[in-house]
């Protein structure tokens, strides 16, 4: 997420930090370089011009440029109208009001609308417990009752749809009705989109908004489609209005450009981020922590957070044990892979730690994980307990059976054993201590 975005800013601020005084003239040089690098991230013409013209005015003042390390304090104000562009503040989900209460995710075909809607739901039945029900209002596309079926099951939440019926309006009001009798808090339903905006999507929105008065209307955009999902961002709020927006496929977007110019742009805040895969990959919009990302900075409480989510104290004092007495096996370390994958894929992990905490040549290809799984998955259970038995020939198995190599058997064998002896080492002390549950 806003890898280049990310790497542009700090070249251009090195130039600023390295320096003990700085010019007026070094100070617009720097922010000229922060202008293009906006622009190539597909933020707004006009938002990345304010943005810049806002931070010079700012930066160039006596009090600045005297300082003791001026370079932090431009960084500084950079940070804050960042914040300030995001949004300032989380904007929390309207939840007051008489349940069950109607969210409409609206948006273009291909935005991620239905995986968003289920997402949505299970958020917030984790964090909010609240009960929800996904309502199939896209009467247009083939099976997207279906997929909306399916992919409520895998959220655990509640599922109302008719086949028919072209009427949205019709099977929303019919979605209310059971959620009142089954004593759901929320309807979210999901809408019919277009592959571009047209009069027949916005009629069709906008009878249904119409019909049932909505405690949100959350509009879905595409991350990747950086400024044209602006520009739909415009079109929707000027003919049907939105109370925020979600940005989804974020870890897709090394640009960000849409994320950064939606506030901007629409005057309303973005609610949440979607990344990853699977029903988990929502993320609540935090203006301060992202802002701290884009900068280098990281955000650690977020980086708590997923852990806390992936983990819980149980599973931590049984992997103590296990490390403890040195029976930490390649099945316990496919469980901690999967537990891993959950919390999102290893280079975003990585990015919310500062730049200066994160080790050196860490980039990972995504499907590394899933061919380390599928190393592990192609052992019996007795090798994968007792690895040491693995001997040349059922290496060769084992990578015939997973579509891998040899190579890549060994190496995933020989890093296996280098961390047990580095946990093992670091739980006895000879090394740096295990936080939290491992101390």
């Amino acid at each position: 997420m806003f890898e280049n975005l990310s790497d542009r800013l700090a070249d251009s601020f090195r130039k600023l930090t390295g320096r003990g005084v700085l010019s007026e003239n070094d100070v617009k040089q720097a922010l000229r370089e922060v202008r293009r690098a906006l622009l190539e991230a597909d933020v707004s013409f006009s938002v990345a011009r304010d943005f810049v013209a806002s931070v010079t005015s700012k930066a160039i003042g006596k009090d600045i440029l005297r300082s003791v390390s001026p370079g932090q304090q431009v960084i500084k104000i950079v940070h804050d109208e960042l914040v300030g562009l995001l949004g300032d503040e989380v904007v929390p989900l309207e939840l007051s009001g008489r349940p069950p209460l109607v969210y409409l995710l609206i948006g273009l075909q291909g935005s991620g609308k239905t995986t968003t809607a289920a997402r949505l739901a299970k958020w917030l039945a984790r964090y909010k417990s609240k009960r929800v029900l996904l309502a199939a209002c896209d009467l247009q596309r083939p099976a997207a009752i279906d997929q909306l079926e399916t992919i409520a099951a895998q959220a655990g939440a509640g599922f109302y749809g008719r086949r028919d019926t072209k009427d949205p309006v019709q099977v929303l009001n019919e979605a209310r009705k059971e959620a009142s009798r089954s004593g759901y808090d929320i309807v979210i339903a999901d809408t019919a989109g277009r592959l571009h905006v047209d009069d027949d999507l916005m009629d069709e929105l906008r009878r249904t908004s119409d019909a049932v008065p909505a405690a949100e209307t959350l509009l879905v955009i595409d991350g990747l489609s950086g400024q044209d999902a602006v520009n739909v961002a415009n079109s929707f709020q000027e003919q049907i209005g939105f109370t925020g927006g979600i940005v989804t496929k974020m870890d897709g977007d090394s640009r960000g450009g849409a994320a950064l110019s939606f506030r901007a742009v629409t005057g309303r805040p973005i609610k949440f981020i979607g990344i990853g895969e699977g029903v988990d990959g929502l993320e609540p919009m935090n203006p301060s922590r992202l802002a701290g990302r884009i900068l280098g900075m990281g955000d650690v409480v977020g980086l708590v957070e997923k852990a806390q989510d992936s983990w819980d104290l149980k599973e931590a004092e049984k992997l103590e044990k296990k490390l403890v007495s040195n029976t930490f096996s390649l099945e316990d370390f496919r469980g901690e892979l999967k537990r891993l994958k959950r919390m999102g894929s290893l280079n975003d992990l990585l990015a919310m730690l500062p730049k200066n905490m994160r080790p050196a040549g860490t980039d990972m290809d995504p499907s590394q994980l899933s061919r380390m799984e599928a190393i592990i998955g192609s052992m019996t259970m007795k090798e994968r307990l007792h690895p040491e038995q693995i001997n040349g020939s059922r290496r060769k198995r084992i990578a015939r059976g997973s579509g891998t190599r040899v190579n890549d058997v060994n190496r995933l064998l020989r890093e296996f054993r280098t961390m047990r002896t580095m946990m093992k080492r670091m739980k006895s002390g000879k090394g740096m201590k295990l936080p939290g549950a491992f101390r």
